[in-house]
């Protein structure tokens, strides 16, 4: 992903508390709150807010990217310290725990992924990165098929994503992710039928 450019350590501190003040929000629920008021809530002004970030959006994509570079970190740990299918299903069953505990964001970002903004592009890059990294450390042991991608795991997500007012939702992601983890599992080949 790209860098930015680096901060005074005055503007780096504004900044980190505006991001911070707004993953809180965001967790809670509260992307609806006025946009001005995530300044007043940070402890720091209006101008402060719009320098750093312009609109409701570029603030949603800052959380979005250190949330991002907090879950690419998490699945290299994963993949260091457990034996491959495990560590895929630990990444994928915490990554579901993580959209559901981080609603606000979830959703802010729907309305952003019509755009494809540069940070969404890279992230998404990013994190299907790690998850064929992943996948591929598990079919490496034979636990995964290898005819499936990161890109139907990252599918499956995206339906996940777009169904946060489904009645059921937390139960049925769930059952979602439990399907997808059925699915990677290796199988004799005398009994396995063609993907199309």
């Amino acid at each position: 992903m790209t860098e930015a450019k680096p901060l005074r350590a005055d503007a780096r501190r504004n900044r980190d508390a505006l991001v911070t003040k707004a993953r809180e929000l965001f967790a809670d629920g509260g992307f609806d709150l006025r946009f001005d008021d995530f300044a007043k809530l940070a402890g720091v002004g209006t101008g402060t807010l719009y320098r750093h970030f312009p609109t409701r959006e570029a603030l949603a994509e800052a959380v979005y990217r250190e949330e991002l570079v907090a879950m690419c970190d998490r699945a290299r740990e994963l993949q260091a310290t457990l034996p491959a299918d495990e560590a895929l299903e630990s990444f994928l069953r915490g990554l579901l725990s993580h959209l559901n505990a981080h609603e606000g964001l979830a959703r802010s970002l729907a309305t952003l992924m019509a755009t494809r903004t540069g940070a969404l592009a890279e992230g998404a890059q990013a994190l299907g990165q790690v998850i064929n990294d992943l996948l591929a450390a598990a079919v490496r042991t034979g636990a995964v098929r290898d005819d499936v991608g990161a890109g139907a795991v990252m599918m499956a997500f995206q339906g996940i994503c777009a169904s946060y007012d489904h009645p059921a939702y937390r139960a049925d992601a769930d059952g979602v992710i439990t399907l997808v983890l059925d699915g990677l599992r290796a199988v004799p080949e005398r009994g396995r039928r063609p993907v199309r």
